[in-house]
């Protein structure tokens, strides 16, 4: 990461909130109607006392959940790849899960689980199973079938080959699915504490919604926008630790492309 990557979304970020700043100097809106973001900066130093559980309530239901999704999604994945009956029996029902309303199912959770992290965390499995899954699985067949076929020439078992080739090049594709996972997971989280939940940044921001607190309501978004972007820059940072072959391969075809040698 450069500077040619970091400075156009930052000036982008900067202009929006001069350009945010002066429309409300401008307008003279009531401050529960639209606040500036010196007030928005304000009430979150001034709710820092409830603000700070609410982050870690959130924080925790997002990272249990995405650690329950990734681990339920490779192993889904695995045996779909392993056994094609399971892969024709349960993909179909993945995609038809995405039709599911989980708002609808929110209710239902907190009915059969009680308010607390447990329901909030379903949620977030829910969210974020799919994409996980889907990632994996097609990473682990589109697998290079030249390489395949050589270690079979050479008497490797499945076992084998799926250990030795499949898996790792199923990676760029797993930490893709995990970075869209990371994006809804917060979200999800919120939305889970919005219906039943008993802390967090949701119920945060449905508290300061009623009570007209639109500051508030402000802090919480940019509060969990900013957990949305630590997380998925942590992913990209595993990714690259964990495969630098696959971005010096990268960099070498777009050296070839542009003509540097």
């Amino acid at each position: 990461m450069n500077a040619r990557t970091v400075v156009p979304p930052a000036a982008v970020i900067v202009g929006a909130v001069v350009a945010w700043h002066v429309v409300v100097i401008a307008s003279g809106l009531p401050p529960f109607i639209l606040p500036s973001p010196v007030g928005v900066v304000r009430s979150g130093v001034e709710t820092w006392n409830v603000l700070g559980p609410a982050i870690v309530t959130t924080l925790s239901e997002t990272l249990l959940g995405l650690a329950i999704s990734v681990t339920l999604g490779v192993a889904f994945a695995g045996a779909m790849d392993l056994v094609p009956l399971v892969r024709r029996a349960l993909y179909p029902l993945l995609v038809a899960s995405q039709t599911v309303q989980i708002l609808a199912i929110a209710p239902l959770l907190v009915i059969w689980f009680g308010f607390g992290l447990t329901p909030n965390i379903i949620v977030v499995v829910l969210f974020t199973f799919f994409p996980m899954t889907v990632a994996t699985v097609d990473g682990l067949t589109s697998t290079d079938p030249d390489y395949i076929r050589l270690l079979r020439s050479m008497g490797a078992s499945r076992a084998r080959i799926w250990r030795t080739v499949r898996l790792p090049a199923a990676l760029p594709s797993f930490f893709s699915g995990l970075r869209l996972s990371v994006t809804y997971s917060v979200v999800a989280a919120t939305v889970g504490e919005w219906v039943g939940g008993s802390g967090g940044l949701g119920l945060y921001m449905l508290r300061s919604k009623n009570a007209l607190e639109t500051d508030q309501v402000f802090v919480a978004m940019v509060i969990t926008t900013l957990l949305s972007i630590g997380l998925f820059l942590c992913v990209f940072l595993c990714e690259r630790l964990a495969l630098p072959w696959y971005y010096t391969a990268q960099r070498r075809e777009q050296w070839d492309e542009q003509g540097i040698y």
